[in-house]
């Protein structure tokens, strides 16, 4: 696309598995699971129990008590995020043109807690009693909003919001802009809390959950004969993506390269994945082509990998597709077997969970795939995380409404 390249210098996770990038991935590696019995609401009526919640931590050393109050929950953990990439980046903002530095951090569903509590508040208070902050507190644009504030970051600001594949989006397009010129640095990423009654129930009435209650832990089991559905999560992720030069010049640490970025639509349904897999074949195509990459040479694959009955199915076939007799020899794993699905967020966590994967030379397990089901015939890393050669790897995100992603990532020698 363009002779600026794209690099990782900065990483930031909040996660069922921890409130940081490091606790969050040796979790994975020591395949642990961060499913449990829902507690932040009353789920007895519920048919669905179980999510993935994260952990408690002291949200105030990252936002004042104050602040904190006029934000929903995805806010605050996306802005948590934030603050960690910028901070594990080490960038001297003093010295940056702050023209040239922006925001891309999205949400799948938004202030859904906020909208909850406001209606209640108007159903039985009446409408003089909603708050002035309702609005402000629960918009899906507000992560990058707040964040541009708290650093003074006067480049473009944005918020992509298309479903599950809303963080690798926002990663894949704020690389787009910095190819094209229109930044030097951008945090990019993607922020959820999700695991309410009003998503967890709408999610169940579909019947697209895991009903696996009593076995939380075991619930999340993508490709595996007896998966029942994904295990709803909450969580945020943000990278701080930087023009080569720029952070060569500083002396930045340096994760990976971002090297190809690859959009599609299924245009099939408005939920389900195309049964051939027809379009995430063309995601990943297409972030191959972009990165000017031939198949063979990818290592790893982070799969979308939800542990649902079509979608785990639909993923293989396109990889297959996409990478021919090389399919074989790629390792693909699914660390929603141990985080959940986190919407929005997903696609910012495995990203950041793929760039550890090259940074440490390992890929994080598949947890509870005990047995494969028919045409789920790949090497998933099933159980245990296996140290390997990792130069290029690529991570996927497909959403409702039929639109794909992916994302390809390369070692820098």
């Amino acid at each position: 696309m363009s002779s600026r390249r794209v690099v990782i210098t900065g990483i930031g996770m909040v996660s069922p598995l921890g409130a940081d990038v490091k606790t969050s991935w040796d979790a994975m590696l020591e395949g642990k699971s961060g499913i449990s019995r829902i507690t932040s609401f009353d789920v007895a009526e519920h048919s669905v129990k179980i999510g993935g919640q994260v952990p408690k931590f002291d949200i105030s050393s990252y936002i004042p008590p104050k602040e904190s109050k006029r934000m929903d929950d995805f806010i605050r953990l996306g802005l948590i995020a934030g603050i960690q990439a910028v901070d594990d980046s080490e960038i001297d903002l003093p010295r940056v043109n702050l023209k040239r530095v922006g925001v891309s951090i999205g949400s799948g569903i938004g202030g859904i807690n906020t909208i909850e509590a406001c209606h209640d508040i108007v159903v039985n208070k009446g409408p003089t009693r909603a708050s002035p902050f309702f609005v402000p507190s629960s918009i899906i644009n507000m992560v990058s909003g707040h964040l541009s504030i708290k650093y003074g970051f006067q480049g473009p600001n944005l918020a992509t919001s298309t479903a599950c594949t809303t963080g690798l989006h926002n990663i894949g397009l704020s690389a787009r802009l910095i190819m094209h010129g229109d930044a030097d640095v951008m945090v990019a990423g993607g922020a959820e809390k999700a695991t309410c009654p009003t998503t967890m129930a709408g999610f169940a009435a579909m019947r697209a959950l895991s009903v696996r209650n009593e076995d939380p832990v075991r619930a999340s089991r993508p490709w595996d004969r007896d998966r029942d559905g994904f295990v709803l999560s909450d969580g945020a992720g943000a990278l701080v993506l930087e023009e080569y030069e720029h952070a060569k010049k500083r002396g930045a640490k340096i994760y990976c390269e971002l090297i190809g970025f690859g959009m599609s639509a299924d245009a099939d349904h408005m939920t389900s994945p195309s049964h051939d897999g027809s379009g995430a074949a063309d995601a990943m195509r297409n972030a191959l082509n972009d990165a000017k990459t031939n198949s063979d040479e990818v290592h790893y694959i982070n799969a979308h990998g939800t542990s649902t009955a079509l979608g785990d199915l639909a993923e293989t076939v396109a990889i297959k597709s996409t990478f021919g007799s090389h399919a074989s020899a790629l390792l693909v794993s699914s660390t929603k077997s141990m985080h959940g699905h986190a919407l929005g967020a997903a696609g910012a966590i495995e990203a950041i969970v793929t760039v550890c994967a090259i940074q440490d030379q390992v890929a994080p397990p598949t947890i509870n795939l005990e047995n494969p089901s028919d045409g789920c015939d790949l090497d998933y890393v099933p159980g245990k995380a296996k140290e390997t050669l990792i130069d290029v790897a690529m991570s996927n995100s497909f959403g409702f409404g039929g639109t794909n992603g992916a994302l390809v990532l390369k070692k820098i020698a």
